[in-house]
């Protein structure tokens, strides 16, 4: 029996349109009946969403800077192992990752490491013969990357396409595989931090249904399918069912998001009871639960109905204050401030765990990847805990916030960063830096024994 089909939809820049042409080929693929698993490269957590709700299937995130080869490798091969078609989504550009002189966290890494073929994506508005020469040096840049061929997106009219087919035939050896027209719609539309989420956007079958004719108006199927290798994928041993010893309440609503799906595997895997909850609609907590798990995403968006939801931000404040354990990434860390100051100005009251603001700006506060060192025993483990992690916000803290401990030393490409910080008080952990649990496992089993302990009066 044959393995999957995989590849990788990368693209020349970000906004290129890679989003657009990996879900239209999704929504393409499983209208013929594929059972497709979709990834995102990279920390990215708003398209995997969107991949979720074309395919019916939980998408992953394969990051080559906060996790090893090897965690790669296995969360790929248990996601495809029951799926005939797989597309990964590439980041930014196709070679771009951790720095100027690594491909670390890039595409290209993931497609050298899981020997899969590229898509390359170029953005052919006001471009003609020129288009050829930027396909040219993405094929000549590493010869260790294997394009499959290369998909022209926004194409103006019948008369463009000819000559972008005649450039791409002088080059010979790279496969022009479509070219795509320019639609506008197909897509949710963007805003700080990237896409409207899929929870925002109606996926309907019309949706989905137009971003598959337009792929398949411009690319040939079946042309494409015969380039792309069956797999041959190590179907990962079964897991041990794990008797669930904790009960950790995950905030999951329209504002609270993003989750890495390995973090949740991996704290059910150390015998968590992972209980949805919703900060935005709920008046009170799940009951006889152990922890929180507050996630990222959007909180400055919905700050009127979080504010207004009193009775949960007392509830949260109140199951901290009792010395239970709470961890916050980001937006979930917003939430457990003090107060919250929107866009257009406006303060609102939040959890207050954290005496300190979150005030919102015109633009990103701070982007990249963090290598997180703990100071001090957390949530996360005993002090020279190290984990690795992306930042992504728009907002600042103000306050110092004199009863919380400072219990990261955080570094990126630069060297030392002295302004993502974890913030400790009593038995609660809050960050911008969002943490991926695959680039140190033990920490998901450290989180779980810490609520367990709380629980049981340790």
């Amino acid at each position: 029996m044959s393995g999957p089909q995989a590849c990788i939809v990368a693209g020349t820049h970000s906004g290129c349109g890679k989003t657009s042409v990996t879900l239209g080929l999704m929504a393409a693929l499983v209208r013929r009946g594929m059972r497709v698993q979709g990834f995102k490269a990279g920390p990215d957590f708003i398209d995997p969403g969107h991949h979720q709700a074309v395919t019916g299937r939980v998408s992953h995130n394969l990051d080559g800077w906060m996790t090893d080869r090897s965690t790669v490798r296995a969360i790929f091969d248990r996601a495809v192992a029951s799926c005939s078609g797989a597309v990964v989504e590439g980041v930014m550009g196709l070679y771009d990752g951790f720095s100027g002189t690594s491909d670390a966290g890039s595409a290209a890494q993931l497609a050298r490491w899981l020997d899969l073929p590229v898509i390359l994506v170029v953005d052919a508005r006001s471009m003609a013969r020129s288009a050829a020469a930027v396909v040219r040096g993405f094929a000549d840049f590493d010869s260790g990357i294997r394009l499959a061929g290369v998909v022209f997106n926004r194409v103006g009219s019948p008369r463009h396409r000819e000559i972008l087919e005649q450039a791409m035939g002088e080059l010979g050896d790279v496969p022009l595989l479509g070219c795509l027209d320019r639609e506008e719609g197909l897509t949710p539309p963007s805003r700080h931090l990237g896409l409207l989420t899929a929870g925002e956007w109606d996926w309907n079958r019309q949706r989905t249904d137009a971003l598959a004719d337009w792929v398949e108006r411009g690319i040939d199927l079946d042309a494409l399918l015969e380039r792309w290798p069956h797999l041959e994928v190590s179907i990962p041993a079964p897991e041990a069912p794990v008797v669930p010893r904790v009960r950790i309440g995950l905030a999951r609503d329209r504002a609270f998001c993003f989750y890495y799906e390995e973090n949740l595997r991996l704290l059910r895997q150390a015998g968590a009871d992972l209980v949805p909850f919703s900060p935005l609609h709920d008046d009170r907590l799940p009951e006889n639960l152990d922890g929180l798990y507050l996630g990222g995403g959007y909180p400055e968006v919905y700050g009127e109905a979080l504010s207004s939801n009193a009775a949960m931000r007392t509830a949260i404040r109140n199951f901290s204050e009792q010395g239970r354990p709470v961890y916050g990434e980001c937006g979930g860390f917003m939430y457990l401030a003090r107060e919250l100051t929107d866009q257009d100005g406006t303060t609102r009251a939040m959890a207050g765990v954290f005496d300190v603001a979150c005030v919102m700006q015109s633009r990103f506060a701070a982007l990249g990847y963090r290598e997180v060192r703990t100071v001090a025993s957390t949530l996360l483990g005993p002090a020279g805990t190290v984990v690795r992690g992306h930042e992504f916000h728009y907002s600042r803290t103000e306050g110092e916030n004199p009863d919380a401990d400072s219990v990261y030393s955080v570094t990126d490409r630069r060297g030392p960063n002295a302004t993502c910080r974890g913030w400790g008080i009593n038995r609660t952990l809050g960050s911008y830096a969002h943490l991926h649990f695959g680039a140190s496992p033990q920490v998901a089993k450290y989180f779980v024994a810490a609520c367990r302990e709380a629980r049981d009066g340790k």
